[in-house]
């Protein structure tokens, strides 16, 4: 999954998934065989990249999707928005230096 291109990011079991953690804070995690990716994005970005197409991302059910964390159906996203999603999920989560470096960039 892309989200290890980014600095610091750590992959490691989390039930029955994998975790991608930066600062052992998770930013996204994946369940292969749902092919189904979950982010923890703050709520503006939620808002704005589920109003692209709720069939792809979508606030996870419950109080978990009030804290911003969002379902992406892996089957339809197309890359470049994944990346951004990614990129918006890492920054969420990663210490401010960290972030500042992917956020000049978008």
């Amino acid at each position: 999954m892309a989200a290890l291109q980014f600095e610091e990011v750590d992959l490691s079991p989390h039930f029955e998934k994998e975790s991608f953690r930066v600062k052992k804070k998770i930013f996204a995690t994946l369940n292969p065989v749902k092919k189904l990716a979950t982010v923890k994005l703050n709520q503006i970005d939620q808002s704005v990249f589920c109003a692209i197409d709720s069939a792809v991302l979508f606030p996870v059910p419950g109080a978990w999707g009030k804290q911003g964390w969002t379902h992406i159906n892996l089957k339809t996203v197309k890359n470049a928005l994944l990346l951004d999603i990614l990129t918006s999920a890492y920054c969420t989560v990663a210490p401010p230096k960290l972030a500042l470096k992917y956020r000049s960039s978008e």
